[in-house]
């Protein structure tokens, strides 16, 4: 329950309307308590001795007692509400805000389907739980004791039978929370698992489609599917097994006091009045058990969604500022890798192996390897998404992780393989670093990239929108996008990931042209991982990865003459040119 206590403490900013709704359950409960001894002053003071006039009153009374309940009722529900609105608001934003911060090595073993699951299903859960069961728990425990108190007043005999369904309600609560709390859990973390599937599905219905899954897809659904409706089975097994039980007491007890009851009435130690107003005090104190026992499955399902966001909030930064961190200013152009090893996180082997090399002013680096040799990931540890296992990568002498992540990511522009645009305009996508970029700025980097005329083209130009709702465009368009985005920033270093593969060889070597240039006036230093063999020749270096160390490294000529492997690599690229 610890998790549902760091929710509790959530409230506290929004103590005010927790107040006005915890004092709505007071009054609404001294609303309730009130009203049999209405019933009790009719009866026994109007009716039973003719006196029309107190009859009167007690109805009169009675009515103002229902409009006070409604209107304490309204409050309670209204202030809860809020608070827990209030609540879900805080918890969306710092979940949101964690995600945002948390480093990529997180987001390497997270699915986002689970994480999505968390931000919208777990949260509101969590808000039901303050909205609606919280105040059914609170409202129960005040009108338990308030009733209990009233009852033992009025006859401790009969009190106490009554109150016997107290403590074995209580006792088989206790028991479905030990055994159940878990299935809860499961019941959230299959949920995920089901919107993985789904979120895989259209992410990806070009692939089924084209492989001609659907069947299978549609299997590996519903066997996900009935694995969550049976674990709902089960919680509904649980809830079946315990609160039948809750209810038979309640209505055994009924039984006694009428028998009990009746018979003290016969023998003329209690009034019709008090046994009327006893039974409704009966009704009274078996409703907040019963709604307590009608709000544990929610508690329990809150509970295993407090304790599931919570694993997002808590969980750790590995990549993160260091307490005498300095802004990053100026790049001279000699970026040094210092017998760099790197292994990603859960992996059993090393990315990287004693990896050294370093880099002069406006030099051109071209990373040349087969797949899984370590371009990218050489390119991920200078922008610091990764921290070196062993060794250090090194800016003009100074270790990359003495600056701030905002300052040296601010200025180091990157075009990563994989292109993302977002939903908006296509002025918006290209501007997404640098939102007050003006129009002349935007044009300027898309005709950089070859892209300018294709805009204009388009009816509304640069206020088209882009995204799942919008405009098609092809991968070659999508990449062209993400280059002018990056060229619009202040970078001093340049990070191009295979950024033109998308891209037809002609239009490749237009931009390739440009970027020679933009280069050259405002990068210290470029890397750019090889795909083509223009930009191997263009480059004033080439860096020859293989399995994870750097084999061998120099120019276009020096490579060809003294590394096999080289031209193994260059012959594979001309051959895929040749297909493509």
């Amino acid at each position: 329950m610890q998790p549902l206590q760091r929710v509790l403490g959530s409230l506290s900013a929004y103590r005010g309307i927790s107040l006005g709704a915890l004092l709505s359950s007071l009054l609404l409960t001294a609303a309730y308590a009130v009203t049999p001894q209405l019933f009790r002053w009719g009866i026994d003071g109007g009716i039973a001795r003719q006196n029309l006039q107190i009859v009167f009153y007690s109805a009169g009374w009675m009515v103002v007692a229902a409009i006070a309940r409604g209107l304490f009722n309204f409050g309670q529900s209204f202030w809860a509400e809020s608070a827990s609105q209030g609540v879900a608001y805080d918890l969306r934003n710092k979940i949101f805000s964690k995600i945002q911060n948390l480093s990529f090595s997180y987001h390497d073993q997270s699915q986002t389907s689970q994480l999505l699951t968390r931000v919208t299903s777990d949260i509101e859960q969590i808000r039901t739980f303050l909205s609606t069961s919280l105040m059914q728990v609170i409202g129960g425990v005040l009108t338990l004791v308030s009733i209990a108190t009233i009852l033992l007043l009025m006859n401790w005999q009969l009190a106490l039978i009554t109150l016997t369904v107290v403590p074995i309600s209580g006792w088989l609560l206790a028991q479905f929370f030990s055994k159940n709390s878990q299935l809860f859990g499961q019941v959230q973390e299959q949920l995920g698992n089901l919107n993985t599937v789904l979120q895989e599905n259209l992410l990806g219905v070009r692939v089924v489609k084209a492989f001609v899954r659907e069947s299978a897809e549609k299997k590996r659904y519903t066997t996900l599917n009935d694995a969550l409706i049976e674990t709902n089975m089960k919680t509904i097994r649980a809830i079946r097994n315990t609160f039948p039980f809750i209810f038979l007491l309640s209505n055994l007890v009924t039984v006694v006091v009428i028998g009990y009851g009746g018979a003290e009435v016969i023998e003329n130690r209690f009034s019709i009045g008090e046994l009327v107003a006893f039974n409704s005090y009966l009704l009274l104190i078996l409703q907040p058990v019963l709604l307590i026992g009608f709000a544990a499955p929610a508690i329990a399902q809150a509970a295993a969604s407090a304790e599931r966001v919570y694993e997002v909030v808590d969980a750790k930064i590995e990549i993160s500022d260091r307490p005498d961190a300095i802004p990053f200013k100026t790049c001279g152009g000699r970026i040094t890798f210092e017998n760099v090893s790197f292994r990603y996180p859960g992996a059993s082997t090393e990315a990287l192996k004693s990896i050294s090399f370093e880099t002069k002013p406006k030099e051109l680096i071209a990373i040349l390897g087969m797949t899984g040799s370590g371009k990218s990931t050489i390119i991920n540890l200078i922008p610091r998404f990764y921290d070196v296992t062993a060794g250090s990568v090194r800016i003009d002498g100074r270790d990359v992780r003495d600056f701030t992540l905002t300052s040296l990511r601010s200025h180091i522009g990157i075009v990563f393989q994989e292109t993302t645009l977002f939903s908006g305009t296509i002025r918006e996508n290209i501007a997404y670093a640098k939102p007050d970029a003006t129009l002349e700025q935007v044009i300027e980097v898309a005709k950089a990239t070859q892209m300018h005329d294709f805009i204009t083209s388009l009816p509304d130009g640069y206020e088209t929108i882009v995204g799942e709702r919008g405009v098609g465009l092809s991968g070659g368009q999508k990449q062209r996008i993400a280059i002018a985005r990056t060229l619009l920033t202040d970078y001093s270093i340049l990070i191009l990931d295979d950024s033109t593969s998308a891209v037809d060889a002609r239009t490749a070597a237009q931009i390739q042209e440009e970027l020679d240039n933009l280069m050259r006036q405002k990068a210290c230093t470029t890397f750019a991982i090889a795909q083509r063999i223009s930009t191997v020749r263009n480059a004033d270096r080439i860096l020859l990865m293989d399995k994870g160390r750097l084999v061998a490294q120099g120019t276009h000529e020096q490579l060809m003459q003294n590394s096999p492997l080289y031209g193994a690599i260059l012959e594979s690229q001309v051959q895929r040119t040749i297909e493509s």
